[in-house]
């Protein structure tokens, strides 16, 4: 553990700095740190804080490429499952820092350790778990909750790689258990052909997750009652309407969207699908986007030939991620230059080898499908 001297920098007086002043001094102590730091930036980060960025990518992505740096900080401008991600993937002595420690995740909020494992005992004792069931969490989770899978032969997923992460275990195991994120799990059974009627969702605040033992012994699909606070925004009928006002346009969402807004869409996939299949679209396109409006926008300015909207251009950012602001990177890469690590994150050691366990699982999974 690295101690903090007494000297370190008050992140309230970067608060009053000029905009001007705090860029320079990021590229400033950037420059001082040299290799010892790689600053990672998550595809939904501000403009003002992404340009900094010596990789981006989604967080999963940004992870590897960090445990491959040979950086002994990683300063991960994303938020806190993110952070703990990079640190469970990391090489042993990287320091992982999160600019804002309030940076979180509302949908991995949704779903707690605890709570989790309450449910897998509710489920053993109505007799659920005489059949083999699977854990599934999704990527937006905390590390304990990685933990967990990687204790009951689960696995973690990645929006890119559920597909065939469920073809895998549909085949091999009885029924599957998904959390935090109720749209992603419903969207990819729906995929595989799994009826609504076999999809039960888990509330955490009622006994049995508010359903009945025999529609728990019957469901295929146990979806935890989570979602993205973004995603979770766009509707149906913003996909009609865009279609009304731009004719000829194609709707291209996230599948942590609902259920009635991906059936309404022409495409759908994880971030790295949709920066994809923008980029090789023909110019002209025209393109209605149901994901984050910082990446919308900034595959706007990437792409001028093409017609690009936000599918609802009235939803705001990813306030969470938004709460990192240069003022917070350059507090934290100063302190850096001066030999104080600040908001550092940390995995206890137990939970960092079983999330390792269940992120191992999927990364040969995936591959061996591939």
């Amino acid at each position: 553990m690295t101690a903090v001297l007494e000297d370190v920098r008050v992140l309230e007086d970067y608060l009053v700095m000029p905009e001007v002043e705090v860029a320079e001094r990021i590229e400033s102590a950037r420059e001082a740190l040299g290799k010892r730091v790689v600053i990672l930036g998550h595809h939904y980060q501000r403009d003002d804080v992404i340009r900094h960025a010596d990789l981006q990518g989604d967080s999963y992505q940004l992870s590897v490429m960090a445990a491959k740096a040979d950086a002994d900080y990683i300063v991960f401008c994303g938020v806190h499952f993110m952070a703990e991600s990079a640190y469970v993937l990391g090489r042993e002595g990287q320091q992982v820092i999160l600019p804002d420690l309030g940076a979180g995740c509302s949908m991995a909020d949704m779903a707690n350790i605890d709570q989790v494992e309450d449910a897998w005992e509710q489920l053993r004792e109505i007799g659920v778990l005489n059949s083999r069931v699977a854990p599934i969490t999704y990527m937006n989770s905390t590390a304990a909750i990685k933990a967990f899978c990687g204790r009951n032969e689960g696995v973690v997923c990645t929006s890119s790689n559920a597909v065939p992460l469920f073809d895998i275990y549909l085949k091999e195991y009885d029924k599957m258990f998904f959390f935090p994120d109720q749209h992603l799990g419903r969207n990819t059974g729906a995929k595989f052909g799994i009826p609504l009627d076999k999809m039960v969702v888990w509330n955490p605040h009622e006994e049995l997750g508010g359903n009945t033992p025999e529609q728990l012994l019957d469901a295929k699909l146990i979806l935890w009652r989570g979602h993205c606070s973004v995603h979770g925004r766009f509707k149906d009928w913003h996909v009609d309407k865009i279609r009304e006002q731009v004719p000829g346009v194609k709707v291209l969402v996230h599948p942590e969207c609902t259920y009635e807004v991906v059936q309404k869409s022409d495409l759908n996939g994880s971030t790295s699908y949709i920066i994809k299949t923008v980029e090789e679209s023909p110019s002209g396109s025209k393109w209605a986007i149901g994901t984050e409006v910082n990446l919308v926008n900034r595959l706007a300015q990437r792409f001028p030939d093409k017609e690009i909207h936000l599918l609802a251009p009235d939803l705001c950012m990813c306030a969470t991620m938004y709460r990192i602001a240069p003022q917070n990177l350059a507090w934290a890469l100063e302190n850096l230059a001066d030999g104080n690590v600040v908001n550092e994150i940390i995995v206890d050691g137990d939970t960092k080898h079983y999330a390792n366990v269940a992120l191992e699982r999927m990364i040969s999974m995936t591959e061996t499908k591939n």
